[in-house]
């Protein structure tokens, strides 16, 4: 069971000002989702598999191929600004 005492304790590690009505919204939240978490502890999964994610995902990569690209015209065609055959971005230091 959260306290009060311990949301003032949290708070205070993360430099936290809270008002007295904070610290009872938050010490009840706490305390509801604790409750939760007991709900869930009365499950019974002893036949359920443990799994790192509900659905089965594995990498999709493509062929590595080299196809048709733009020329240098039309990548710059539309180019606000330009120096040469690059394009000319403002200099951030």
């Amino acid at each position: 069971m959260i306290t009060k005492k311990d949301v003032d304790h949290v708070a205070l590690l993360g430099r936290l000002e809270l008002t007295g009505e904070e610290n009872d919204m938050y010490t009840r939240q706490l305390n509801d989702i604790l409750g939760h978490f007991q709900n869930l502890e009365r499950l019974d999964t002893d036949h359920i598999q443990p799994t790192a994610h509900v659905l089965p995902l594995k990498n999709v990569f493509r062929e590595d191929v080299v196809g048709r690209h733009i020329s240098r015209e039309e990548a710059l065609a539309n180019c606000p600004d330009r120096h040469e055959n690059f394009f000319k971005v403002p200099r951030i230091v």
